[in-house]
């Protein structure tokens, strides 16, 4: 089962991704009306609001008067972290059970307005973040929602920024335009990528490059994309992964790449990648095991190599140090671009690239050696 997280801004359009979602076959899992549950009359929730806000949020009916408890919480950040204190579990508990209600083989997208603000990217395979500029989410809750200037600057101010959530985003969906210029874009995702994500998810197998040799110049999103990776692999595994880095040429500034995010996860005995529930985890949480200590991704749109490695056994001490000394001198990590750069535009095939550029990382090995008994490198 392929888990979606759905987030973006108030006003950003999110419901209108999520719509789309569900017409295209999706299970979609809304959180605000989950929590919109957990405070009906006479629930345990609303109890709890009752006692924690007093007489002010509730109606005359005996119902929650949102509108006097959103007034005091988007004022209040203490009030807002009491109230989720308060919420969150209860609606955690709801959307568990709904997902594993969902067919082992359906697509399920929560709708999380919050996600990014409570960091909970790494639960799900992929995040879907929709995002408009707040000069257009200004004007759609002023215009189409009847909120006041002041009411929907001060509910945008209390989310989380743009930087925040793009950062959280393992695809960003613009909606600074028509919406059917949004959904045409959930259409796109969908086919390219999210029904291949959830085939080879049930299959369990990894995606993986073209035979065509490409590489492209050094890109700014490579060590977040890690980073998002980084999470989910430790989620998965705990306590297992001893330690966990970003690893080749995406984690060197300024290097030219394949789009292939290199992961290494430290273990403390190799004879775990054996395990039934390491393997297993690592194949639920979208990592593929695809040789002897090497897992894939199942994701068409992000090609991973998760290697699994000793902690601190020379394995694991060559690839930071490689990627350290690159990162330090200039002139090598010129020098490898060089090379590489010199392969693609050969029209190389894939398998001599790599064992080219392998060939020239074994070379340099010794002047890798040599840079760290100079400046005390250790790797720690």
């Amino acid at each position: 089962m392929l888990r979606l997280g759905l987030t973006g801004g108030i006003g950003s359009g999110k419901s209108t991704v999520a719509a789309r979602f569900r017409e295209l076959g999706a299970v979609v899992i809304d959180a605000d009306q989950l929590a919109r549950e957990v405070v009906a009359v006479d629930s345990p929730g609303l109890a709890s609001i009752h006692a924690r806000f007093g007489d002010v949020v509730m109606a005359p009916d005996g119902s929650l008067d949102r509108g006097a408890l959103g007034a005091i919480v988007f004022a209040d950040a203490q009030a807002r972290k009491d109230l989720e204190t308060i919420t969150h579990p209860l609606i955690g508990a709801r959307t568990r059970s709904l997902m594993e209600s969902a067919a082992p083989e359906k697509i399920v997208v929560h709708e999380v307005p919050l996600l990014a603000e409570l960091d909970m990217g790494a639960a799900y395979h992929l995040t879907v973040v929709v995002g408009a500029d707040d000069d257009v989410r200004l004007s759609r809750l002023t215009g189409e929602r009847g909120f006041s200037q002041a009411d929907a600057r001060a509910r945008i101010a209390a989310q989380a920024s743009d930087r925040v959530r793009r950062a959280a985003a393992d695809v960003w969906l613009d909606n600074n335009g028509t919406r059917q210029g949004l959904v045409a874009q959930v259409d796109a995702l969908w086919r390219d990528r999210v029904t291949g994500f959830n085939d080879n998810l049930s299959s369990g197998s990894a995606s993986r490059l073209s035979d065509y040799l490409a590489v492209a110049s050094y890109d700014d999103s490579w060590p977040t994309t890690a980073t998002r990776l980084i999470r989910r692999v430790s989620l998965a595994l705990g306590e297992r992964a001893v330690a966990l880095e970003h690893i080749g040429s995406t984690s060197v500034p300024g290097l030219i790449a394949r789009n292939v995010i290199d992961l290494q996860v430290g273990v403390q005995v190799l004879a775990e990648i054996d395990d039934a529930v390491f393997t297993g985890a690592l194949a639920d949480s979208g990592f593929p095991r695809v040789g002897q200590y090497l897992h894939g991704s199942a994701d068409p749109g992000r090609i991973v190599s998760l290697h699994i490695r000793q902690i601190d056994g020379p394995a694991w001490c060559r690839a930071l140090l490689m990627r350290d000394w690159l990162r330090a001198r200039a002139d090598e990590r010129e020098a490898y671009g060089a090379l590489k750069a010199q392969l693609a535009q050969s029209r190389t095939a894939t398998a001599e690239y790599v064992q080219a550029t392998r060939s020239w990382v074994q070379s340099a090995y010794g002047r890798a050696d040599a840079w760290a008994s100079h400046t005390g490198w250790s790797g720690k």
